[in-house]
């Protein structure tokens, strides 16, 4: 008998998703997050986009529960009433060099199961965004925007309804692998350690290091992390769009867009800025030049002054500057051996509108082993 039947770490969205999906399950679930409250680290500081699915490799992981992840995510704020707007985006090339670009962002779209991208003119993209200048657009009509708090309340909210629980300021201070299930020592003010059955690895940027901490863990499946901070700049003055704006991909992410918050706000980023520290959460103000140049590729009458440093977020990448993106990684016993673990790896964009969908596999696959 142990004292937890399951452990999810890290309250994060896609922890939470999880930690809910067990609990409707059947399963007995406790929560254990480091920080004072939910969702404070890549949760919270990100565009709170609902992406459609289309710019991942078909087939990949990322890919499935991101298609499958918005349609879920849709129903469930629909059916609860939940801030969100379906307000769509436009993706943007500012010259002809950028059309092979959306091609492929629209095959891979098709290939995915998005059947609902359409081209757009010059003169179709500037009937419906007036301010924006490009050769050739993509309309996106199932991109929206969540307001993510509200989103990770309910989560939580149905997770405890159906028996489960949260500790908050509660890092794993350690663990370890006994003959059935795993021994936790929980930090904290008041530390304790616990035996627990099943364990689902949640923490975010901290996934790795935690895997590295567990005596035994096979180490070629602890991947490096590395961290890639995404500054946001606010917009002052009036809002000049009723879509989402973007530019086409870069490599390491989806390019400096505009957004559009649940209160009509307009902010741009995110762009990538390789770092250390993944607290590194301070937007330099001196980065608003390069903003400027990339906003004005697309939208030419951004005044001068008009952008304010906003917040950055930290995406926990599983690769670094010069390396390919790998895929999401959700790695079960079937992966790496241990029974009733589940690693959640590499969970960064779109992992708030995937989450739905990677609850269920995580859920699916520890019925499986």
């Amino acid at each position: 008998m142990h004292d937890i039947d399951c452990l999810v770490i890290g309250a994060g969205v896609v922890g939470l998703a999880t930690a809910r999906a067990l609990a409707l399950a059947g399963r007995e679930v406790v929560i254990a997050e480091a920080a004072e409250g939910i969702g404070t680290q890549t949760s919270a500081r990100n565009s709170e986009v609902i992406h459609a699915g289309i710019y991942y490799p078909p087939g990949s992981l990322k890919a499935h529960v991101c298609v499958e992840g918005r349609k879920k995510l849709y129903a469930y704020l629909g059916e609860r009433g939940l801030p969100h707007k379906a307000c769509g985006k436009l993706i943007v090339a500012t010259s002809a060099a950028q059309k092979p670009a959306l091609e492929t962002i629209m095959a891979r779209a098709q290939a995915s199961g998005v059947d609902t991208l359409r081209w757009l003119d010059a003169g179709e993209a500037k009937a419906l965004e007036p301010e924006v200048r490009c050769e050739i657009a993509l309309l996106s009509p199932e991109t929206g925007v969540i307001d993510s708090h509200a989103y990770m309340l309910s989560l939580l909210g149905e997770c405890e309804a159906a028996g489960g629980s949260l500790a908050l300021n509660t890092p794993i201070a350690g663990w370890r692998r006994e003959a059935e299930g795993f021994s936790v020592d929980f930090g904290g003010d008041e530390p304790a350690t616990y035996s627990v059955k099943t364990i689902v690895n949640s923490a975010g940027h901290g996934a790795p290091r935690l895997l590295g901490r567990l005596e035994g863990f096979p180490a070629q499946y602890i991947p490096q992390q590395h961290y890639a901070k995404g500054n946001y700049f606010a917009l002052l003055g009036k809002q000049p769009f009723a879509h989402l704006v973007y530019p086409v991909p870069e490599a390491a992410g989806l390019g400096i867009h505009a957004t559009i918050d649940m209160g009509g706000r307009v902010k741009f980023g995110p762009d990538v800025q390789w770092v250390e520290d993944d607290q590194d959460l301070v937007v330099d103000a001196a980065r608003a030049e390069s903003f400027y140049a990339a906003i004005r590729t697309y939208w030419p009458a951004l005044p001068d002054n008009a952008l304010v440093a906003d917040y950055a977020g930290i995406r926990p990448k599983l690769h670094g500057p010069t390396e390919p993106m790998p895929d999401f990684r959700i790695d079960g016993p079937q992966v790496h051996g241990v029974t009733e673990l589940v690693n959640l790896l590499g969970i960064e964009s779109p992992g708030l509108t995937s989450s739905l969908a990677i609850a269920d596999l995580v859920v699916e696959r520890l019925a499986a082993a």
